[in-house]
């Protein structure tokens, strides 16, 4: 299993048992992020995410009128197209190569936690109406399943070993995509579903908005619109999540 704190990211020994998680220990120690570790549990040391610092930009947001309020957010979501764009040629790749696995048979596969994944599942469910897709070609798994669609559950995104059994169950295999959506590019849930994607041969591919991230060293193509801090600190569901909608466009 693995915890989660916006600076420590921590493994529990017993859970480093799985193949995929450990080959994400090593991807991690080898791409310099600070290690410690106990009789129980190993740990790394990473960057504040950009998604959770402070907007200088908004700090007195809530000193301001209403209409210098919505002009400030509406200045701030005008940044997001751009950030996009810088990251054309990594979507254009990952499009091309979801296709050629598509063209096999293999599905795409979304994966998120919050916010992130319900812009996945949102994505899948939107896909057979729209273009006539066979509902199980493309998927959206999100952590807590379907009561975190309506509720919170902040616990099942801070655990790896369930997104490695959740990917394990829909038996994913080399012709399959999965994508890893989180904005700060850390969490634990999505983490453990690639490590297990990679290790059943599946091609592998983030969606975060911090770079560097743990979740784009864990994958082959790395997707990351960095739109800055938010207006609401750390509340990725404004930039960060517009970013992603616009990427799963």
């Amino acid at each position: 299993a693995a915890r989660y704190h916006p600076k420590i990211f921590l493994f529990s020994r017993p859970g480093l048992g799985r193949p995929g998680l450990s080959d994400l220990v090593k991807d991690l120690t080898n791409q310099g992020f600070s290690m410690g570790s106990s009789s129980t549990t190993i740990g790394f040391m990473i960057t504040h995410p950009l998604t959770e610092e402070q907007n200088p930009l908004t700090s007195q947001i809530d000193l301001v009128s209403t209409l210098e309020m919505v002009q400030i957010m509406n200045q701030e979501d005008a940044r997001v197209a751009a950030a996009v764009a810088v990251e054309l040629d990594a979507i254009a790749r990952a499009i091309d190569e979801i296709t050629v696995r598509m063209q096999r048979g293999g599905r795409l596969i979304y994966m998120g936690a919050g916010t992130s994944g319900r812009l996945g599942v949102l994505d899948a469910l939107e896909c057979p109406p729209t273009f006539n897709t066979p509902p199980a070609m493309v998927v959206g798994v999100i952590a807590g399943s379907q009561l975190a669609l309506s509720d919170s559950v902040e616990t099942a995104e801070d655990n790896a070993e369930l997104g490695a059994k959740a990917i394990a169950e829909l038996g994913v295999g080399a012709n399959d995509t999965l994508v890893g959506i989180a904005a700060s590019g850390s969490t634990p849930y999505v983490l453990g579903g690639i490590a297990e994607a990679r290790s059943r041969g599946a091609l592998t591919i983030s969606i975060a908005c911090s770079r560097p991230s743990p979740l784009e060293q864990a994958v082959e193509i790395g997707i990351a619109p960095l739109v800055g801090a938010e207006v609401s600190t750390g509340s990725t569901r404004l930039k960060a999540g517009t970013a992603q909608k616009m990427v799963l466009n």
